[in-house]
């Protein structure tokens, strides 16, 4: 397996692919539950992966620049989601250990949230250049469909 996860190995559906604004980002939520619903993924991992997915959404729009890219596709058993954006990039590092609070932390609870709940976790640069410059993160996330 690559740093990627299962993704580089097998066959990849894409479900959803969209840009979203702060705006959006209800919708892009409801469009997220709808696919995994369709995908199978039951309750309580349906929703805690739609929340997941939305923390890291309203991340890339608060410190991102205001937008970001998400595509949701099926990766054999796994529902996988890629955010990506054109902000300053981060890595895994900023993300505590423990709940953000505990340890003395201020933020970080939506990728702390987001990490625990995932199958699979990973961030890394994003691919290309944002319009200042920043190369920007891509986090990806991934829940088994059981």
């Amino acid at each position: 397996m690559s740093e990627d996860g299962p993704a580089d190995t097998q066959v990849a559906t894409c479900l959803l692919q969209r840009r979203f604004t702060a705006r959006l980002l209800p919708q892009l939520r409801l469009l997220v539950e709808e696919c995994a619903v369709r995908e199978g993924l039951a309750e309580p991992r349906r929703g805690e992966f739609v929340l997941a997915v939305d923390e890291i959404a309203g991340n890339a729009v608060e410190h991102a620049g205001g937008s970001g890219r998400l595509l949701l596709r099926r990766v054999g058993d796994e529902l996988e989601c890629r955010i990506s954006d054109s902000g300053p990039g981060f890595s895994e590092t900023v993300i505590p250990e423990l709940l953000p609070g505990l340890d003395g932390a201020h933020n970080g609870r939506g990728l702390w949230l987001a990490r625990l709940v995932a199958d699979r976790f990973a961030v890394r640069a994003a691919n290309g250049t944002g319009a200042s410059g920043a190369r920007g993160a891509e986090v990806t996330l991934a829940i088994r469909v059981q």
